[in-house]
């Protein structure tokens, strides 16, 4: 899934916004730190959702006959594929 910078830095600030109104939660760093985290953390799994989703694709393309996309056998092989890779990560 592809989210545009702004949309992704405003999920950043709902983060640490969010974690900042938890009375159990205390900031050891400052908030903007908190942020760049929180956003680096987010750009990673969005970059392993597209890693998994390029896996499940290829896979797919790879059969030795063609899948036309939006097909029920693609819809059904392209979440068990997508599944096996998550697996293989551990998720």
């Amino acid at each position: 899934m592809r989210i545009s910078r702004d949309k992704l830095n405003k999920l950043a600030h709902t983060v640490a916004d969010t974690l900042a109104e938890i009375d159990e939660v205390e900031f050891l760093e400052e908030r903007n730190t908190i942020r760049q985290e929180a956003r680096k953390a987010l750009e990673k799994l969005l970059m392993d959702e597209l890693k998994l989703d390029a896996a499940a694709r290829l896979k797919i393309a790879s059969q030795r006959r063609i899948i036309p996309e939006g097909s029920q056998e693609w819809d059904i092989l392209y979440r068990k594929y997508y599944n096996d890779e998550v697996k293989k990560l551990g998720l």
